[in-house]
């Protein structure tokens, strides 16, 4: 597929399956941690996701490399990074690919 014919969310999607967890070799997005993907008005995207623990210490490297590399997508406006714990998140939100990667199953 070209990058014409992928749709904003695809993009969107694609763009965040580089960005990872630097405790876990899976991406944020196989992990489960994106719990919502909105496009708006004029391409505005708001993204809801948790992390793997609340006290995660690079929370914020995390939500900035998200809301980076969104925001350099063509198409997109404006990004809106949101960080919730509710659900929390648990290991069942993973994957097949990633509970295979991680010797889950």
């Amino acid at each position: 597929m070209s990058e014409n014919t992928l749709t904003l969310r695809d993009r969107i999607e694609e763009t965040l399956r580089t960005v990872f967890d630097p405790e876990i070799p899976v991406n944020i997005f196989e992990l489960g941690l994106v719990y919502e993907i909105k496009i708006g008005d004029n391409n505005r995207v708001g993204i809801i996701m948790t992390l793997t623990a609340p006290g995660c210490p690079v929370a914020g490297d995390i939500i900035r490399e998200v809301d980076e590399k969104v925001r350099d997508i063509e198409g997109v406006s404006d990004v809106d990074v949101t960080l919730t714990f509710d659900p929390p998140w648990t290991k069942e939100m993973m994957s097949e690919e990633a509970k295979l990667e991680l010797g889950f199953m």
